[in-house]
């Protein structure tokens, strides 16, 4: 699902964000990616959503050469891609269901289907009574949960989740990664960055550690 062959990421000024990095992540696969603040993680993020480019060496995502993407086929290509951000990024003047509804409604879906989508994301985050709900009136784990059906509601092959628990408390922390759980059993290819190195060992997943933006270990699930 992705491969990153000797990926380089350079910044104006000297800073790299990675440095000849190589891996492979098998589709319907859940893996964390760790490491110290700087190490490279939020760039390995942005160059597979493409909201970067590689300075050099080769990224596939999906099938699709990112390097080989024009910019018109990007938003095409990210409606396979589901994202999670720690901090919500919802929009406050707009009730639950459109927050939901908005990857739909930039894909061009009618309002029926819109309406059966959301409505199955939301129940399974387990916030389908709030659907009414604006996000300022919903506690910090509703609104994560309610990222998480906005970035499954257009059935994506892959959801990238860059430090989703990163505001909560443990227990919190453990029901989020749990539903990663749930959308990676029905085939979801996911891959997590986080700090959090003891939920990551309770997970019981491959973990990817970065270090100034090199590969340092790659531990699968024994």
């Amino acid at each position: 699902m992705i491969r990153f062959e000797n990926v380089c990421k350079h910044y104006p000024g000297g800073h790299t964000g990675l440095d000849d990095l190589s891996f492979h992540i098998r589709r319907g696969e859940f893996a964390f990616l760790t490491g110290h603040s700087g190490a490279g993680k939020s760039t390995l993020m942005k160059l597979v959503m493409l909201m970067e480019r590689v300075s050099s060496g080769q990224i596939q995502v999906g099938g699709h050469r990112l390097q080989s993407l024009k910019r018109n086929q990007i938003p095409y290509f990210r409606r396979n891609v589901g994202v999670v951000f720690q901090d919500h990024q919802l929009l406050a003047e707009q009730t639950v269901f459109n927050n939901v509804a908005l990857p739909l409604l930039i894909a061009g879906h009618s309002h029926q289907d819109c309406v059966g989508r959301v409505r199955a994301a939301l129940d399974m985050v387990g916030l389908l009574n709030r659907e009414k709900a604006y996000p300022p009136e919903l506690s910090g784990g509703q609104q994560q949960r309610v990222g998480l059906a906005r970035a499954v509601v257009n059935k994506p092959a892959l959801i990238l989740a860059d430090e989703p628990t990163g505001n909560l408390d443990p227990q919190l922390s453990e029901e989020i990664m749990r539903l990663f759980e749930t959308f990676n059993q029905v085939g979801v290819t996911v891959l997590v960055a986080s700090h959090d190195l003891t939920l990551v060992a309770q997970m019981r997943r491959r973990i990817i550690t970065l270090d100034g933006g090199r590969l340092v270990s790659d531990q699968e699930v024994e």
